[in-house]
């Protein structure tokens, strides 16, 4: 991939400077010491990776990242460090600092919402604050999706398992962080969400995926990421092991470094290595080796996290790589350019010697303090509440005792619980508390807080113990016998599998004694992956907070008094199949306003593209809101009656769904109906549809319904070229009133280039020889013959559509087929020019690319001479298409026993449709009124 267009300075071509600039590079301490000052000052490293073990306050950290780059600066640096963080929220933060550093959900948390836009917010606040103190880059957005949730460590720091809304997501945080000012770095590129793992820490987690399928899964994000302006991305320490590939390091490969990322995907930004001080790597490589590996591979960072003797090697190996020839320096420059233009991006060096710092962050923190309740209140996900135990204000009497039973568990690093039971430990110093503070294991230390609000909800009727892996003992069940409600707290009980034993036992002593007439509700919360009973129908009420941080266990005790009403949903796949409580979910439906929803509608289908496979033609592409507003009167002088729905948000104006209906001709049609894919599965597609139906259901003179049509030819029908998904809607349209068995096949058709294209042998004297006369008409001229025969042979959308052609005389014309015998008509198809206005309401002529030209609704009835008729208009139409110089020709409204004659002339199929139709009497009108 061609490097930024970035001019090295001459300072570049000593090897020295050139080396450090391409290592990335962490230290242990506080502040600075005499090893980072060596990097900097003699062995110019050119970026730093800041850990937990260097930050404890936002102030601290702001005076040792202005510290860092003054050392830079005052040693000849051209460009400021880069300075990153893990600043994941969640579980995974850097830095905390409760005064001035705010604490938001986990990624997964943020997806509970279903909201991207608070997504965004998130990432956009979590950025600012890193920039205040002089961060410029951030680890993430993390692009991993969880194809083995159940047993993958990543958890909760991954948005889920459903490759879209990952994308989704994963854009919507990449955004808000570069808004913020910072570049973002993707991560664990080709993915963490399917490992397996096979023992001891030596031993490399394998992706045994293949190339097919993490192109259809794992890679989803990180393509769409890479389109939308990703400026970096980290590359795993993984094997990957498959037919295609046998990978032991992907950081140290040039299959996945060079040949998949930048090649195959694009990336044409800094590559980071994963850290080559992990005991796996280093133990089978070594380090010197590994990190002239990682650059051969394409890296542009090395990443080497702590340990000064091991940095030391790994520049002494990567000087002599290029001294003995195994890198050049050609090689050294494409990175040096890469790594020189995303620090163009964030930094300069009045930023850098500048941060904003406290002043700022005190600024900020009251907005994004009520942003971090917002979040989490939304986040609050209860999956199951079959005994409607929730809110417990309504079923717990104030005399009944609730007994607390939580897990003894690691804190999470700097948060407040850990802080306090550093502090309780009575360390010396500030240095002791420090060092303490990671490794202290203690449940009652992160959960004490927790049990403390309970019991002020309460009055003090709160029981509270932990459990361990020496499971039920009897001050368990004494004091289950005393409660009348029994909250279980399980973190990660996938893999902390004592957690789950508890829990099923006292749930199987809970059932025992409500039998026996003593109240026992039983209220399960997981505080970590959802996924510890997501599946478990015996867990009756089950709630998920995905992490355990002090304001997510606030936001728990408000959800659990009813304080508020919780609207999180699971991620992925467990949102699709999750039962909704009620019947259903209803939505407002709107009618839709040019006015207002216009902008919304055109984000909505550009949502609705983007998300589309690479390999598929989405039917919206090239669609504008304007393609489904015809706004036209029938030839008889009759208004063609629309009715377009939405549902929205009223408060940002984004459209989550839409809906347009058209009646003309007695003929109710439904031409598209679409949902924002971050909501889907929320009951907003049958909101829609409910609303669609009842209106054309009350039609005076409604003889038919129609699920698809051509004009506007959007939707032909239900999309079928992804067969597993149109067999997805065709369900879902049979659970919706349907008659899917006798569906009208429809196909869209191309000649890609049209330049090349030859008849078939024969063809011409085929057409010849039956004597068929076929002329080409512009106007209203002799139209009526035409508009006879579309009204006799077709629908009346296929009828306007040809109108409109009609009336179009400069850029459309008819081609007819007439009899030999008769001269009457036998055949018709419309012809138009590229850049005909009639692509507004038929996107696919855009979405085809340039210079198309297109051949419309063939209506040929059928006799023993239909196919020859229909290869004669096929073949005028191809010659005018040439004609008017179009590359590429598209034949639209195929029908479905016209498609092989038209595949035998070298069309091939760009698109398939099902088009529904069947009697309103069908449809049980009191369910859509």
């Amino acid at each position: 991939m061609e490097p930024p267009e970035v001019k090295l300075d001459p300072l570049w071509q000593d090897l020295d400077w050139a080396i450090g600039a391409m290592f990335y590079m962490g230290f242990d301490g506080t502040e600075v010491t005499p090893q980072i000052r060596t990097l900097i000052e003699d062995h110019h490293l050119g970026s730093i990776l800041l850990t937990t073990k260097n930050l404890t306050s936002a102030q601290q950290t702001a005076t040792l990242v202005k510290e860092l780059q003054t050392i830079a600066h005052n040693s000849g640096h051209l460009a400021p460090l880069l300075i990153a963080l893990d600043q994941e929220n969640g579980g995974v933060n850097s830095l905390f600092d409760e005064d001035y550093i705010c604490q938001f959900p986990s990624a997964m948390g943020v997806a509970a919402t279903g909201s991207t836009e608070l997504a965004y917010e998130v990432a956009n606040a979590t950025g600012k604050e890193l920039a205040a103190v002089g961060i410029n880059m951030i680890m993430g957005p993390v692009l991993d999706v969880l194809t083995n949730a159940r047993y993958q460590p990543l958890g909760v720091r991954a948005t889920g398992d459903d490759p879209q809304e990952v994308s989704q997501y994963g854009i919507a945080v990449m955004n808000g962080y570069k808004d913020a000012g910072i570049v973002t770095c993707g991560k664990h590129f080709p993915s963490y969400g399917n490992l397996d793992f096979l023992g001891s820490s030596l031993d490399m987690p394998i992706i045994t995926e293949t190339l097919e399928q993490l192109s259809l899964g794992a890679l989803v994000p990180f393509r769409n990421a890479i389109r939308e302006g990703l400026d970096a991305m980290m590359v795993g320490g993984c094997a990957i092991a498959n037919a295609g590939m046998n990978v032991m390091h992907a950081c140290l490969s040039d299959q996945v470094v060079d040949d998949l990322l930048r090649h195959d995907l694009g990336f044409n930004g800094v590559t980071i290595s994963e850290c080559l001080e992990m005991d796996a790597l280093s133990h089978d490589i070594g380090v010197r080796g590994g990190t002239v590996m990682a650059v051969e591979a394409g890296c542009d960072l090395v990443l080497l996290c702590r340990s000064f003797a091991v940095q030391q090697e790994a520049i002494s190996g990567l000087k002599l790589g290029i001294e003995n020839g195994m890198i050049s320096r050609e090689r050294i420059n494409l990175s040096l350019k890469r790594i020189l233009h995303l620090k163009s991006k964030c930094t300069s060096w009045h930023k850098a010697l500048n941060p904003p710092g406290i002043n700022l962050l005190a600024t900020l923190h009251p907005a994004h303090v009520s942003l971090s309740t917002r979040a989490y209140d939304k986040s609050i996900t209860i999956m199951r509440d079959k005994g409607h135990l929730l809110p417990l204000s309504n079923t717990l009497y104030p005399e009944e005792e609730l007994l607390l039973l939580t897990p003894l568990i690691k804190p999470l690093p700097n948060s407040a619980a850990t802080k306090a039971a550093a502090e309780s430990q009575g360390g010396s110093n500030e240095h002791d508390k420090r060092t303490q503070r990671s490794s202290i294991m203690s449940g009652e230390g992160v959960f004490r807080e927790f049990g403390r609000s309970l019991a002020r909800q309460r009055h003090g009727k709160l029981l509270h113990t932990s459990y361990t892996a020496n499971g039920v003992r009897p001050v368990h069940e004494n004091l289950i016998n005393r409660a009348a409600a029994i909250i279980i707290v399980t973190a990660d009980a996938n893999r902390n599998l004592y957690q789950n034993g508890f829990t099923k036992h006292v749930a199987m002593m809970c059932s025992m004694l409500s039998a026996g007439g003593k109240k026992k509700s039983l209220i399960v919360v997981s505080v970590s992956s959802p996924y510890d009973f997501a599946m478990d129908k015996a867990i009756g009420t089950y709630v998920c907070t995905f992490d355990f941080t002090e304001t997510a266990m606030s936001a728990l005790v408000r959800a659990l008094f009813g304080e508020f009403v919780p609207q999180g949903t699971l991620p992925g796949t467990l949102r699709k199949s999750r039962k909704v409580q009620k019947s259903r979910q209803h939505w407002l439906v709107e009618g839709w306003n040019r006015d207002r929803d216009h902008r919304g509608l055109q984000a909505l289908v550009k949502t609705i593209e983007k998300i589309t496979p690479p390999n598929q033609l989405c039917p919206l592409l090239g669609a504008t809101a304007a393609s489904f507003e015809l706004s036209m009167t029938t030839e008889s002088g009759e208004h063609i009656e629309e009715s377009h729905y939405v549902v929205r948000n009223s408060s940002t104006q984004a459209l989550f769904g839409f809906c347009s209906t058209y009646f003309y001709g007695g003929i109710g049609m439904i031409g598209a109906l679409f949902v924002d894919p971050a909501k889907r599965n929320l009951s907003i597609g049958h909101s829609l549809h409910q609303r669609a139906m009842r209106g054309l259901l009350q039609k005076p003179g409604i003889k038919k319904l129609q699920l698809g049509l051509g004009l506007p030819g959007i939707y032909l029908g239900i999309p079928m070229s992804d067969l597993s998904e149109g067999a997805r809607l065709k369900r879902w349209f049979a659970n919706n009133g349907w008659d899917i068995l006798s569906p009208r096949l429809l196909y869209t058709l191309t000649i890609r280039n049209l330049s090349n294209w030859q008849p078939p042998e024969g063809l011409l004297q085929s057409v010849q020889r039956v004597s068929f006369g076929f002329d080409l008409i512009h106007g209203s001229e002799n139209s009526e013959t035409v508009l006879d025969h579309v009204r006799s042979n077709a629908g009346p959308d296929v009828l306007e559509l040809y109108r409109l052609a009609l009336d179009d005389s400069k850029s459309c014309g008819i081609v007819r087929a007439k009899s030999p015998v008769d001269g009457a008509l036998v055949g018709t198809v419309i012809i138009c020019r590229p850049g005909t206005p009639l692509a507004t309401y038929l996107p696919v002529l855009h979405a085809a690319g340039d210079m198309v030209g297109g051949i419309l609704a063939p209506v040929v009835p059928n006799s023993p001479q239909a196919a020859i008729v229909l290869q004669g208009l096929a073949l005028l139409g191809i010659k005018q298409n040439k004609a008017h110089r179009a590359t590429t020709c598209v034949l639209n409204w195929v029908q479905g026993d016209e498609r092989d004659t038209l595949l035998g002339m070298g069309f091939d199929v760009l698109d398939a449709f099902e088009e529904l139709s069947c009697k309103p009497e069908s449809f049980n009108q009191s369910s859509h009124g």
